[in-house]
C-alpha cells in the first residue's frame, strides 16, 4: 500500500515537472519568436514604397533586401524575372537561386533608353550614368554636359551592346529595355560576369500614371524611396485634379491622332497610354473602346472617313521643323481633313534639342500632369488659360 502511495506521489511529481518544463519551454519558444521578429522588424525598411497604377513590376521589403519582380518582361509568354536588391555588404537570403543579385544603392548604372535616363534625373542621380545606348539621343542637358565631359560612353544600341565595353566598365546594372522582339538569352554573357541586367518593361503599362510609376522601382535600387513617394504623389494629385477639371466639359473635340507612313497608319490602341490620355483631356478619340494595347496598324482609306472629320489633329510629325506644308507634301489628301483647314494640329515635338532628341519620350514620361496639361490646352483652352505647351507644340 505504501509502495503504490508512493508511485502515484512520484507519477504526479513527473506529470507536475513535465507540466512546468513544457510550458516553460513553450514560453521560453515564444519569447525567442517574438524577440527573433521584433528584431526582423526592427532591421525591416523604414521607408518604403507602394505600387498603385503599374502593373509590370513588384516589391516586397525584408530584413536587408528587397525582392523585384519584373512581370511578363519580354512578352505575354515569359516568365516572371526576379531580382535580389541586396544591401551591399550583407549576405545573401537562402533561396531564389534563379534571382539576380543587385547590390544597393547602386553606384553605376548603364542605361539602354532615354526613357530610363529621365527615371533616374527625376531622383536627381543621373551622375550614376557611366554608359548609355545612343547617347546622342538623350535631351537632358545634365547628362549631354556628362558625355560630352567623357564621364558616359556609348555602349551600342539594346540589341547590338559592345559587350566588351561592359564587361572592362563592369556597372551595378545594366537596364535593358523588354520590349517585344527583346529576348533574355541576348544578356546571358553579361550575367555570368557578375553584371547584372534588369529588365525595364514600362511599355507594357496601359495609363500615363503606370509608365511613370516606373521610377519608384530605381527609388528601390536607390533607396529613395522616401523621396519618390512625396514627388510621385504630388504628381499623382496633379494628374487627379486635371483630370477631375475636365469631366465637368459638355463638348468633347473628336481626336485624329499620327500620320500614315509607308502603308500604314499607326494609331493608339484603346487600352494605350495615349488613348488614356485623350480620354483624362477630354477628347472623343473613335478608336478608344478597342480592347488593346500599343498601336493599331490601319491602311488610309480606313482611317480617312474619321480623320476627315476630326476637329483636332494630334501627334503629327516627328520632326520640330514640321509644318503644315511639309505634311501636306507626303499627302495632298490631308488638306481635305477638317483639323488641317482649321490649323488645329499639334505635334510632341516642343522639345526636340539639335541632334534630334525629343524630350517627351525621356522627361515627358515621368511628368504625366504636364503632358496632360498640354493636352487639355490644346482641347479646352478655356479650362487652363495660363498654361503655355511644353511637349505639344501647335504646326504653323
Amino acid at each position: 500500500m505504501t509502495n503504490q502511495r508512493s508511485f502515484k506521489n512520484s507519477t504526479f511529481l513527473f506529470l507536475f515537472l513535465f507540466s512546468f518544463l513544457h510550458l516553460s519551454g513553450c514560453n521560453s519558444e515564444k519569447k525567442q519568436s517574438k524577440e527573433e521578429s521584433s528584431k526582423v522588424e526592427k532591421n525591416t525598411y523604414a521607408d518604403q514604397t507602394k505600387i498603385n497604377h503599374a502593373k509590370g513590376f513588384t516589391i516586397t521589403y525584408h530584413s536587408n533586401y528587397k525582392i523585384v519582380s519584373i512581370l511578363s518582361p519580354f512578352e505575354t509568354g515569359t516568365d516572371t524575372s526576379k531580382y535580389i536588391l541586396l544591401e551591399r555588404g550583407t549576405a545573401r537570403p537562402t533561396g531564389l537561386e534563379e534571382a539576380q543579385v543587385i547590390e544597393i544603392p547602386l553606384r553605376s548604372i548603364v542605361a539602354t533608353s532615354s526613357m530610363h535616363v529621365a527615371l533616374l534625373e527625376f531622383l536627381d542621380s543621373e551622375s550614376i550614368i557611366i554608359g548609355l545606348s545612343n547617347p546622342q539621343y538623350i535631351y537632358s542637358a545634365k547628362v549631354q554636359a556628362m558625355i560630352k565631359a567623357g564621364k558616359v560612353v556609348n555602349i551600342g544600341r539594346d540589341q547590338g551592346l559592345n559587350e566588351e565595353k561592359l564587361l572592362e566598365m563592369h556597372p551595378d546594372v545594366v537596364m535593358a529595355m523588354g520590349g517585344p522582339g527583346a529576348k533574355v538569352d541576348h544578356y546571358r554573357i553579361l550575367a555570368q560576369a557578375g553584371i547584372p541586367v534588369l529588365i525595364n518593361s514600362e511599355w507594357i503599362e496601359k495609363t500615363p500614371l503606370a509608365r511613370a510609376e516606373w521610377v519608384k522601382l530605381v527609388a528601390a535600387l536607390l533607396n529613395k524611396e522616401k523621396e519618390v513617394n512625396e514627388k510621385f504623389a504630388k504628381i499623382e494629385a496633379e494628374y487627379a485634379r486635371l483630370a477631375e477639371l475636365v469631366k465637368e466639359v459638355k463638348e468633347k473635340p473628336s481626336i485624329i491622332s499620327g500620320l500614315n507612313t509607308k502603308d500604314a497608319w499607326f494609331l493608339p490602341n484603346g487600352d494605350s497610354y495615349m488613348s488614356q490620355f485623350f480620354r483624362d483631356a477630354g477628347g472623343d478619340y473613335h478608336w478608344s473602346k478597342t480592347k488593346a494595347a500599343g498601336s493599331l496598324p490601319l491602311n488610309f482609306e480606313s482611317v480617312y472617313p474619321i480623320a476627315l472629320e476630326a476637329d483636332a489633329w494630334l501627334n503629327v510629325g516627328f520632326d520640330k521643323s514640321d509644318t503644315k506644308a511639309n505634311i501636306l507634301a507626303q499627302d495632298s489628301r490631308y488638306s481635305d481633313f477638317k483639323a488641317y483647314k482649321s490649323g488645329r494640329m499639334y505635334s510632341y515635338c516642343g522639345r526636340v534639342n539639335d541632334q534630334g532628341a525629343n524630350d517627351f519620350f525621356e522627361s515627358g514620361t515621368v511628368n504625366p500632369h504636364i503632358v496632360l496639361s498640354d493636352l487639355i490646352k490644346i482641347l479646352h483652352p478655356e479650362l487652363l488659360p495660363e498654361h503655355h505647351l511644353v511637349y505639344y507644340k501647335q504646326l504653323k
